[in-house]
């Protein structure tokens, strides 16, 4: 440690780190106890808002269940096991989907998995095998797995979709190996994903705007005329965040000097946008 830095600098980092070492020498702790100590790490700069974002959402994932993010039955996108490879096109190039949960005569019964790299191969040779012939064999698990379990299963098997199955034995959802990775590191957009538009900001009339999370502080600087960014964080979203000292819920608001924040969407890791309403003090 370096001996510049001032002792109520070296006190604090002293403090943190006899927590630290107090949550796992002494009696087992509860989470909230070990958020706590991460968020005044936080605090005092050992960690930025995005590295704590990431922590929570590995702990998030030790606590939840396949149930809690599944995509249901009814929303996934499946291909009919009798069906000839190039008649399935349209949909694969309109979804835009890796991997296809493969069905026999009933939707709620999955019999196999349907790779794109599969299809693609096979139809440079013979177009008239079926969907069932490379289809390859299908991961089941049940609602009430742990995501963290589930991971470790999908990396070790190679798998990177599970098909979830319901006590009854009937299919009730799909989760993907990018699923439970997002709940650890946030939305991870891909080349098939909508593209939005271009821009961070949206100006909806004199004194209402529309601004993504992701907004660089030095941007949003430039635009309004404004001071607010530090070292501390990156984006809007990390600035709102920094400022509330919790991960924010859709509705709640913030105002600093003549700007009245207000969440408009965002998850129980992220704020994904923002509305922005100048005011008059």
């Amino acid at each position: 440690m370096s001996e510049d830095q001032p002792p109520s600098s070296r006190t604090r980092r002293k403090r943190w780190v006899d927590r630290i070492g107090q949550l796992f020498s002494g009696e087992p702790q509860d989470m909230e106890d070990l958020i706590d100590v991460l968020r005044e790490a936080r605090e005092n700069r050992l960690l930025d808002t995005d590295t704590l974002t990431m922590i929570e959402g590995v702990l998030q994932v030790n606590q939840l269940r396949v149930r809690d993010i599944m995509i249901p039955r009814v929303q996934m996108i499946v291909v009919p096991h009798d069906a000839e490879l190039d008649t399935i096109l349209p949909l694969v190039m309109e979804s835009g989907h890796s991997r296809y949960p493969v069905i026999e005569d009933d939707r709620s019964k999955i019999i196999g998995i349907l790779l794109i790299k599969d299809l693609l191969q096979q139809l440079m040779h013979n177009k008239k095998l079926l969907v069932k012939d490379i289809m390859r064999p299908a991961c089941v698990v049940p609602e009430s797995k742990r995501l963290n379990v589930l991971l470790k299963e999908l990396r070790t098997n190679g798998n990177h979709m599970a098909i979830i199955v319901d006590e009854y034995g009937q299919t009730s959802g799909l989760v993907s190996i990018e699923d439970i990775l997002e709940q650890i590191v946030g939305e991870i957009e891909d080349e098939h994903d909508e593209p939005e538009d271009e821009g961070y900001i949206f100006r909806r009339n004199d004194t209402e705007y529309m601004i993504k999370a992701l907004a660089p502080m030095e941007e949003f600087d430039d635009y309004f005329q404004t001071q607010l960014a530090t070292n501390e964080y990156d984006t809007l979203g990390g600035f709102i965040v920094s400022q509330l000292e919790h991960m924010p819920k859709k509705g709640e608001t913030l105002e600093v000097d003549n700007m009245r924040f207000e969440v408009v969407r965002a998850d129980t890791r992220r704020v994904h946008l923002v509305k922005l309403k100048l005011i008059d003090h």
